[in-house]
């Protein structure tokens, strides 16, 4: 993975329904299934998620395994403070971009000595923030190889934008676990 940055589609579909609950637990299953096989493991950093995403993954029995734990720094000071996201970056910018959560990542990932970090940092609603509408979301991966931003433009509730920025944040980990076991298993077999 290296630092890369891109757009995911209007997520939530059109009519703004947000993620089905099975579907953040059976991506969050995966997540540390992946992990677990790997003998890795995670630790996340939410903001507009307020905890969501490690609530996800500490329902799947076993999850103790592959998840450190979590920072849920809501307010912008505490993404400097707990997570060591650029004070002046935040004072510029503001908590909504796409550094902001890849800051927020890599330091929640090297906080708890894990060795994949997420985060999400956005806007839900009900009014905008930081010069972005309602529905800007940007999620990150950091990880061994790497870096990984996505900027997601969501419809619907503030739940739904809260539970569509959780299952897109674990489905973007899952993309990367499964592309580092495939380098693996590539390398494994002598680059066949």
């Amino acid at each position: 993975m290296t630092d890369a940055a891109g757009d995911f589609p209007e997520a939530g579909g059109a009519a703004g329904r947000a993620a089905a609950p099975d579907a953040i637990a059976q991506v969050a299953g995966t997540v540390l299934a992946l992990l677990a096989q790997s003998d890795q493991t995670l630790a996340v950093a939410e903001s507009l998620t307020g905890g969501l995403v490690a609530a996800e993954l500490t329902a799947v029995p076993g999850a103790s395994k592959s998840f450190r734990g979590s920072v849920t720094a809501y307010a912008t000071g505490l993404k400097h403070r707990l997570l060591g996201v650029d004070a002046e970056l935040l004072a510029a910018e503001g908590a909504v971009n796409a550094q902001v959560a890849q800051e927020m990542a890599v330091g929640v990932r090297r906080a708890l000595g894990a060795s994949w970090g997420i985060a999400t940092t956005g806007v839900a609603g009900p009014d905008p923030q930081d010069g972005q509408p309602v529905g800007t979301v940007f999620v990150a991966v950091a990880g061994p190889e790497g870096r990984k931003t996505a900027r997601l433009r969501l419809n619907g509730s503030r739940t739904e934008i809260r539970r569509e920025s959780a299952r897109t944040v674990l489905e973007l980990l899952s993309s990367e676990l499964r592309e580092n076991l495939r380098g693996q298993d590539t390398e494994q077999n002598g680059g066949i």
